[in-house]
């Protein structure tokens, strides 16, 4: 078995993506994550034999994620900070009959799912594999079996976070591969990209997204610019 999680905060004014705001207001960038978050779920689901799970916070949220995704399985972020609760979350899964478990971020709603299957293809061959984002995170990373420390042993959100992990595998001598880079959507920059390229997409890529943004950019001229 397979296991494919998305890391997931229910969407909440004044806390959520609050590096949008301003121009976007709580309420709007609230709104805008959810739209990431419902792309992301459509994402998960075009990926063929993987078992779906959200992994959310925060405590008491289940029966918002269970409305907006009854066909996938819940489970909830354990831990003090966002390394403890990737760990957690991957060591449950592997620890509990999965072979392989790959956990994403909410953040990249036009991530090609062919990078998702190569994931997965990827673990056949090696020990983790990790989805690298132009701002030094990643968008996903990967594993087989538990690597706590590659999790724990990194200060996360940083501009370092891929470079240490890779590290700190080479340290464990676990055998990586890297998918191709992607970006995550967290500033105003990065969200004028995001706009950029979902005006040269298919309507069916990013559609929750495209919808958000559409309605938005009247408002917002920067949102106009791509």
């Amino acid at each position: 078995m397979k296991a494919l999680l998305v890391v997931s905060k229910r969407p909440t004014p004044g806390q959520t993506k609050t590096r949008l705001t301003p121009p976007l207001t709580p309420e709007q960038a609230a709104q805008l994550y959810e739209s990431f978050l419902r792309d992301t779920l459509d994402l998960i689901r075009r990926v063929p034999g993987v078992r779906p799970i959200i992994a959310y916070l925060p405590e008491g949220a289940e029966a918002y994620f269970r409305g907006l995704a009854p066909d996938f399985d819940l489970l909830p972020q354990v831990g003090d900070d966002l390394g403890a609760r990737l760990d957690n979350a991957l060591t449950h899964c592997l620890s509990d009959g999965f072979r392989q478990a790959v956990i994403m971020d909410s953040d990249s709603p036009t991530l090609p799912a062919e990078y998702l299957a190569q994931a997965f293809a990827a673990l056949d061959r090696a020990d983790t594999v990790i989805g690298p984002c132009d701002d030094g995170g990643y968008y996903l990373i990967g594993l087989k079996r538990p690597a706590p420390r590659l999790l724990r042993g990194v200060r996360m959100s940083t501009a370092t976070v891929t470079r240490d992990t890779l590290a700190l595998a080479a340290e464990e001598k676990l055998a990586v591969v890297q998918l191709p880079a992607w970006y995550d959507v967290d500033t105003m920059s990065e969200l004028e990209r995001l706009r950029g390229e979902l005006a040269a997409l298919p309507p069916d890529r990013g559609r929750h997204t495209r919808a958000i943004i559409n309605e938005h950019r009247h408002r917002h001229p920067r949102l106009q610019r791509g």
